[in-house]
């Protein structure tokens, strides 16, 4: 025994100062690839909203240039096309979105003084559970402060006019050069994977490709179907500016199974502040187009074609939007996607893996049917 454990040692010899050198070496190649990591976060999330464009779009180029068009003179009718869309919307939606905007920021004062009235009475009518309650000062003096600390994180954050009309002008850039002529992205990114993974990579780009275009698909039209639900339905109730959460519920559906909590706060306030009734209508009409999402809109629209666990993406949602703040969050389905397929190709797919019994032995566990038959024996 000492004997083999001997020719093994000899085998790997034994640590010398080169190894240890270039061990030294590695961590201190990792930790400033690390620190270089964080400081390019922001213009590396840049350029992945730019790629997911560009992937999302690509269908409509290759279509056109299916049609005997060029690809660049494709790329700008898809961009100028987009471009009109995108101003006709404005046009039309934010005026009125201003106007009702601006008619809820004029009632938040009195909202305040309605909800604090409702709070009072609920603590006069059960006693018991009035010192359990916050009193309503200690509510504003809390949400005033994380205002406060969200308003100065966000003046930190975000660009001046400036910054922002040139990130806006180099990104548009990127975006039509990406389109234009993509090839050489792809050969560089299929040059860098050795020879043997080459077809592993290929079929991961292609995947993604297919993924980034259903989940662009799926979110259009889950937001369109979430906002405008929300929107008739809380106007139904009474409890305006419905036109604005109806916005808000569309966007917040770019945030997955977070967005839709959040903007439910804002709806719920207001409901709140104009009568308890209003508030149990309004929380009822919520409810109702949320299990109207999960139950058919996601399976539907995106389960069949994205075929993301739950869990996983609520992770990578909130872990994402921890790293990288809300463009992180954003981006955390592309990034499940992506991990998901890297995963399949790279080591699932190689092994060859019957899942029939793992999915039966899975069935068992959870049932606790293996503890069970354990304990027996």
């Amino acid at each position: 025994m000492a004997t083999a454990n001997q020719e093994e040692h000899d085998e790997h010899g034994p640590f010398t100062y080169r190894d240890a050198r270039r061990l030294l070496i590695l961590v201190v190649l990792l930790i400033v690839g690390w620190l270089l990591l964080r400081a390019l976060v922001a213009v590396l999330l840049l350029f992945g909203i730019v790629i997911l464009l560009a992937m999302v779009l690509n269908p409509l180029v290759v279509a056109l240039e299916r049609r005997r068009i060029p690809r660049p003179i494709g790329a700008a009718l898809v961009l100028i096309a987009l471009a009109t869309i995108v101003v006709l919307v404005v046009a039309v939606a934010v005026p009125t979105f201003t106007t009702e905007l601006q008619s809820l920021i004029q009632r938040l004062p009195g909202a305040w003084q309605s909800i604090r009235g409702h709070i009072a009475d609920f603590a006069e009518r059960y006693p018991a559970l009035q010192n359990a309650l916050p009193q309503a000062d200690q509510i504003a003096a809390t949400v005033g402060n994380q205002a406060g600390t969200m308003a100065n994180v966000l003046l930190r954050s975000t660009l001046g006019v400036v910054g922002g009309v040139f990130v806006f002008v180099f990104s548009l850039l990127v975006l039509i050069f990406v389109l234009a002529n993509p090839k050489p992205l792809v050969t560089g990114y299929l040059a860098l994977v050795p020879d043997r993974h080459r077809e592993k990579a290929r079929r991961t780009l292609i995947r993604m490709m297919d993924q980034m275009t259903a989940w662009a698909r799926g979110v259009a039209i889950n937001g369109l179907i979430t906002g405008a639900s929300t929107g008739i339905l809380l106007w139904a109730v009474g409890v305006q500016p419905a036109f604005v959460f109806g916005v808000l519920a569309f966007f917040g559906e770019f945030l997955p199974n977070i967005g839709p909590v959040l903007v439910a706060f804002p709806v719920l306030f207001v409901a709140l502040s104009i009568s308890v009734t209003k508030f149990w209508l309004a929380l009822a009409a919520i409810l109702f187009v949320q299990q109207i999402e999960v139950n058919f809109l996601v399976p539907y629209i995106l389960g069949r074609e994205m075929r993301l666990n739950p869990v996983m993406i609520l992770f990578f949602t909130v872990s994402m939007g921890w790293l990288f703040g809300l463009a992180g969050a954003i981006l955390a389905l592309p990034a499940a996607a992506l991990t998901k397929i890297a995963i399949e190709e790279f080591y699932l797919r190689p092994r060859r893996i019957d899942y029939a019994p793992l999915e039966s032995e899975a069935s068992r566990i959870v049932r606790s049917e293996t503890a069970h038959d354990t304990l027996h024996l």
